[in-house]
């Protein structure tokens, strides 16, 4: 017995090593980066099935809806950073796979610098502008909530404008292919998130502000924490600093974070007016319904960004070292995942929707299966998009993609608007799904034709 444990281990160690032996460094990477961070992400999801209901029975579904609803107002915020952050990281990742540290402490102290100086301007704007906003009718807040809005949202932007200069740390891991290492410390600012709401629970009375106070700054401390023990650790080598910081490098990355700031803008129009449409049209509590549907099916949307993100990086190294036949191989492998995902797996969560709802939250809120049907739906376009998205942009080719979504804006929220009114909240999901359609279709074709080498005009650009 003992001979026959020690031949089936020796077995399994040879086929272990043979299958990291096949694989090259690029895929390697990936594979670490997936491994841990579905792990994380499993840790994240977790955490954020168990903070929904924890959160409603403290400040109510309605108080939740309005946090759901300030919090896509200041995801509104996100674009000031000029799309900076996505062209560091196509700068970083060129720098760092040619071995210029040098160069890489440039761009990242440049953009640093740059969004530290933006950041600031924004708070100072929005400290003139917050008073002279009715900030309860146009949120359509109800009289029951007492609330100071223009207080929560002053403490909201504060906790953004810092996070905008801070979460650059993510994209410096990303950049390095430590996609996983970013993962892990979203989580670790989730985690807090969770174990602070739940001393507030036993500890103060349900106050809107406090969880306000605890969602925005409990996840940046977390940043500022990471961005200090790794830039003094394992980043050392391209840690920034203030003699570092050239405006030539950070005119050169606005000018490739500015193709990329056009994409950022349109896809915050696209993801981010739900909750404000749904609570103009319906009303806060409408949000809630909506959001837990979202997190339901984000399950697979979470599960296939984790397969995405690495890529995004190796793709921009396969672009750079000119390896087509790499390209050519890992975009057709996440394509059959892709498909396996939309034909098994989103159907199957939507037929036991129901299920998983009870389980989860039980009878605190209701959720029709029209609007699982439209999250399903919602769930196969969007990770479909995404493919080709992450794809296109590590090559750098994101004019298509740009037009695509200033067209999305102008068509999405009347038709989001419209289709409200007439079928609930499940038409503000019905709309996004009918734009994202298109947008997957044109990617997809695009795609093709610059991995055939066909490509021409403005589907190489």
């Amino acid at each position: 017995m003992k001979k026959l444990t020690i031949e089936i281990l020796t077995s399994f160690k040879r086929k272990v090593s043979f299958f990291f032996e096949k694989k090259d460094a690029r895929e390697l990477k990936i594979f670490k980066n997936v491994i841990i961070s579905f792990g994380v992400k499993g840790g994240s999801i977790l955490v954020g099935l168990i903070l929904v209901p924890l959160t409603i029975n403290y400040i109510s579904a309605t108080n939740y809806g309005i946090w759901l609803t300030l919090s896509s107002l200041m995801s509104w915020m996100s674009f000031f950073d000029i799309g900076m952050g996505n062209g560091l990281r196509n700068k970083l990742t060129h720098a760092i796979a040619h071995e210029q540290y040098d160069e890489a402490k440039r761009y990242i102290s440049s953009t640093y610098a740059a969004l530290i100086l933006i950041s600031g301007s924004v708070f100072l704007l929005f400290c003139l502008i917050n008073p002279l906003i009715n900030w309860r009718g146009f949120l359509n807040i109800p009289p029951t909530v007492t609330a100071d809005m223009h207080l929560l949202l002053l403490v909201l932007i504060g906790a953004f404008c810092i996070q905008l200069s801070v979460q650059i740390i993510n994209v410096v891991v990303t950049s390095i292919h430590q996609s996983a290492l970013a993962g892990f410390i979203s989580f670790l600012g989730q985690l807090g998130v969770l174990i602070t709401v739940l001393i507030l629970k036993y500890t103060v009375q349900a106050s809107l502000l406090m969880m306000t106070i605890a969602l925005a700054f409990v996840p940046l401390f977390i940043l500022l924490t990471a961005t200090f023990i790794l830039f003094n650790g394992r980043l050392k080598k391209i840690i920034p600093s203030v003699r570092h910081v050239k405006l030539t490098y950070a005119k050169e990355i606005l000018h490739v974070g500015g193709s990329f700031f056009l994409i950022q803008l349109g896809a915050l129009v696209l993801f981010q007016t739900d909750n404000i449409i749904i609570t103009r049209v319906i009303g806060p509590e409408a949000v809630t319904c909506f959001n837990i549907a979202y997190r339901l099916f984000s399950i697979v949307i979470m599960a296939f960004t984790i397969l995405m993100t690495p890529y995004w990086s190796a793709f921009a190294d396969a672009y750079a070292k000119k390896d087509l036949v790499w390209m050519k191989t890992n975009l057709r492998k996440m394509k059959r995942i892709w498909l396996l995902i939309s034909i098994l797996i989103i159907p199957v969560l939507f037929l036991l929707s129901d299920v998983l709802y009870s389980l989860w939250i039980g009878n605190s809120v209701a959720i029709s299966k029209t609007l699982s049907f439209a999250m399903a739906c919602y769930a196969v376009v969007y990770t479909g998009m995404s493919l080709n998205s992450y794809f296109l942009n590590g090559l750098g080719k994101i004019r298509l993609q740009q037009y695509l979504y200033i067209i999305a804006c102008f068509v999405n929220i009347p038709l989001s608007v419209w289709m409200t009114g007439k079928i609930g909240v499940a038409g503000a999901v019905f709309s996004n799904v009918l734009v994202l359609a298109v947008m997957m279709t044109l990617l997809w074709i695009q795609s093709n034709k610059i991995l055939a080498g066909v490509n021409s005009g403005l589907w190489a650009s």
